[in-house]
């Protein structure tokens, strides 16, 4: 399972590459301390999603065969969304749109995890009805960080602002 996970993310992560940003005019210089806060926020933010959901499959009864294929789901979902969050400091839907080759290839890996999912290749079979609930699951993930993300920043520009 570790090995599907990691081959579903090398594809979007290659995509990033021929994604659409903004392009400042001149040299940036990066705000490592902003960049950092962000990622290890945003990190923490998905382990403890990821924890929460393991505990909550536990408390509702499911096998721990059940469990891992859910937590695949998630993890697929949840992982390239997380592309979508953080590839702009403000909210996911506003400009510069994501490519299409970017979008093509998140959207793609993330079917192909849910089929992998439902009908279980080399893993145990979910069904529809779970894999939706993972889906939805994830989603909210996905708007929870990305109002933490829009909260970092804000408070970490207004800080740096004031010094």
């Amino acid at each position: 399972m570790i090995i599907m996970l990691a081959l579903l993310n090398d594809i979007p992560i290659l995509a990033i590459a021929y994604d659409n940003t903004k392009v400042d005019p001149s040299p940036v210089r990066w705000k490592m301390s902003e960049l950092l806060t962000v990622s290890s926020v945003l990190g923490v933010s998905g382990v403890v999603a990821s924890f929460l959901l393991f505990f909550l499959l536990q408390e509702y009864g499911f096998s721990e065969d059940m469990i891992r294929t859910m937590l695949f789901l998630k993890l697929i979902v949840a992982g390239h969304s997380t592309l979508y969050i953080t590839r702009t400091d403000g909210w996911f839907w506003q400009k510069p749109y994501p490519s299409p080759l970017l979008f093509g290839a998140t959207f793609g890996t993330e079917i192909l995890g849910t089929l992998i999912a439902v009908y279980g290749i080399f893993i145990t079979p979910i069904g529809w009805i779970y894999a939706l609930w993972m889906w939805l699951y994830a989603l909210a993930e996905f708007i929870v960080n990305d109002f933490i993300k829009l909260a970092l920043y804000r408070r970490l520009r207004a800080r740096g602002a004031e010094v």
